[in-house]
């Protein structure tokens, strides 16, 4: 395996590790604020719930970002790596503002830049970025129809119930939250599973399309690392700043986001963690009643979201042409 390979599955798996910091906010927000379990149990939890994912649900997503967005015989590992580091960067920017944006949307925006300068715009393939966009889209809207639904049947069928109802919903969040961070694992590390097979292809290393045993541990290995470390500042974000989020609120959450984003896994539709669960907690806290949730907060997640795909994009497009402008340059050195 040449050195250059080398680097670029370590900079993709660096890529992961940040996705599983920047969405373990996204599966532990909700049981750590209505106090179902302490900080480091839930994310401990998480870790190991999100590298057993990919091993028991398959890679279908690795197939649709790896095979059939692009074609794997027309890009080099610069794209690849250009449309790494523009999601890297994208992800980090977040981070530090504590803004809950999807590392899915930026390693799609940073595929289509990247390729789009590097190999052409016949490289993309028109019907899986369309099934992409479908999945990436949908699946919020979903995600807070799906969580007002569910919880206006949560709310229901507890009509009646002493306060001690509260109990059941704070231990029951222990399934859910493994289920969240099973279908979390499946769908996010995935994409990472997808990145490298394409990088192997496009090396050589691989003469065609498959997800080998050895990818798929170390990219469940690395975001399940990323997600013990802990998003402490979407953490904040995502369990207090849309409103007060009791167990009910977690339980029903939880449930939600689990069930889209593995039957989305399934399928092998690409969505973001980071949309939908925030989606589901809107979902959830408007069926109580709509003033609940403070939607200035949602707008401004919105706005992240909407933003990140083009700015990746155009991050990957500068970040492949410097490359291009800088080998000459560096091959005449003496």
């Amino acid at each position: 395996m040449p050195p250059t390979l080398i680097v670029l599955i370590v900079v993709a798996l660096f890529f992961d590790f940040l996705n599983g910091l920047h969405d373990s906010s996204n599966i532990v927000a909700t049981m750590i604020s209505s106090r179902a379990f302490r900080p480091r149990v839930a994310l401990g939890i998480t870790a190991v719930a999100n590298f057993c994912g990919p091993f028991i649900f398959g890679v279908a997503v690795a197939e649709t970002i790896g095979h059939d967005v692009v074609m794997p015989g027309t890009i080099s590992s610069e794209v690849i790596f250009a449309a790494l580091l523009s999601a890297i960067l994208w992800n980090l920017i977040t981070w530090f503002f504590g803004i809950p944006s999807s590392s899915s949307h930026a390693l799609i925006g940073g595929l289509i830049g990247a390729v789009g300068v590097g190999a052409g715009l016949r490289a993309i393939r028109v019907s899986g970025l369309e099934k992409v966009f479908i999945a990436l889209f949908a699946s919020p809207i979903i995600g807070l129809i799906a969580g007002y639904l569910f919880t206006k049947l949560v709310f229901f069928l507890a009509r009646g119930a002493s306060p001690s109802i509260n109990w059941f919903f704070r231990r029951s969040q222990i399934f859910t939250a493994i289920a969240l961070s099973l279908s979390h694992g499946t769908n996010d590390a995935q994409k990472t599973m997808g990145v490298i097979t394409l990088a192997l292809v496009a090396s050589g290393y691989l003469t065609e399309f498959h997800v080998p045993i050895w990818v798929i541990a170390l990219s469940a290995g690395a975001i399940a690392v990323g997600t013990a470390s802990g998003g402490w500042r979407l953490i904040r974000t995502l369990g207090g700043k849309f409103y007060k989020i009791r167990p009910v609120h977690g339980f029903s959450a939880q449930v939600t986001s689990a069930s889209i984003i593995l039957g989305a896994a399934l399928l092998g539709g690409p969505v973001s963690t980071t949309q939908v669960v925030s989606s589901a907690i809107m979902g959830v806290g408007s069926a109580e009643r709509l003033s609940k949730v403070r939607w200035g907060v949602a707008g401004d997640i919105a706005v992240a979201w909407l933003l990140t795909i083009p700015a990746t994009a155009l991050g990957a497009a500068g970040l492949y042409w410097l490359m291009m402008q800088a080998t000459p340059m560096l091959a005449a050195l003496p």
